[in-house]
């Protein structure tokens, strides 16, 4: 009797152990499956839209910082994204945003023109703002370094009335525009890889009224561009309809810059006389 029962708690601990065996590699199994799964998932292929990587304003001139790849779920991508593998974002270089974009927005082709369609010179000017060109040399356009999308001051250098002889006449240059944004170089809205282009026109995105001005001033005399920093300076401000772009315009004669000439300011010849009863003033 004793011998059996013996027997049989053997056999109740055979099997328990058995039992036990099989549970724990069915754990051990389970755990390393559900712990694959996620790895499995992320390694499955997915599919990347292009995204503004930052806000994109209206009239914007894009460049490839301005976009980033974004994942994104397969169906809800729209036949207008962009998706990877079929650009790169470096072929968007030069295009203009026709409408603005917020920071994770898909790029879709409705959306942004491509340099020389139709329309693209338009949507790159800010409302109410006109494109007037100006002819530039290898001198007056900076040696080519004047780039789409940089800010400029407008330049004019033309003949004064001078001193003493009617015949006389003095040389003066002046700022007609402040901080101007350029929008086109002869005709391209972008630069391959920032190259120098030595341009014959530059096209300035301006006011009305500053239209008006560079159409009087290309006829008087001879425009050159100045290159503004990228860091605007304290009290800078965007341009007005004032003539000189703002309060204080300024000008430089040709006195200031040879001591050979004398300052017609400084000098009595040619000045007004005033006649007052028996006497005069100068």
């Amino acid at each position: 009797m004793r011998a059996r029962t013996l027997v049989l708690l053997l056999l109740a601990l055979v099997l328990g152990g058995g039992t036990m065996m099989l549970v724990r590699s069915w754990l051990v199994q389970r755990t390393a499956e559900v712990e694959a799964m996620p790895l499995s998932r992320a390694a499955a292929p997915g599919k990347s839209v292009l995204v503004a990587r930052g806000t994109i304003s209206r009239g914007q001139i894009l460049k490839p910082a301005d976009f980033s790849w974004q994942a994104w779920p397969e169906g809800g991508i729209d036949k207008a994204y962009i998706q990877a593998g079929t650009k790169t974002a470096e072929s968007f270089t030069g295009w203009v945003a026709r409408d603005p974009f917020v920071a994770g927005e898909p790029i879709s082709d409705s959306k942004i023109v491509a340099p020389g369609s139709r329309g693209f010179l338009a949507a790159a000017l800010a409302p109410g703002m006109r494109a007037v060109s100006v002819p530039v040399t290898a001198t007056s356009g900076i040696s080519g370094f004047v780039f789409p999308g940089d800010q400029v001051d407008i330049l004019i250098t033309h003949p004064v009335p001078g001193g003493g002889s009617a015949d006389a006449k003095r040389e003066a240059a002046e700022t007609v525009l402040h901080d101007v944004r350029v929008i086109a170089v002869d005709q391209k809205l972008d630069s391959k890889n920032g190259e120098a282009l030595i341009a014959h026109t530059a096209t300035l995105e301006v006011t009305p009224k500053q239209s008006e001005i560079i159409a009087v001033a290309t006829e008087i005399g001879k425009l050159s561009l100045s290159l503004r920093s990228l860091a605007a300076a304290p009290g800078d401000k965007r341009p007005t309809d004032s003539p000189a772009g703002d309060a204080q315009g300024t000008f430089t004669l040709d006195s200031e810059v040879s001591q050979l000439l004398a300052n017609p300011r400084n000098s009595g010849a040619g000045g007004v006389t005033l006649l007052r009863g028996n006497g005069k003033s100068g």
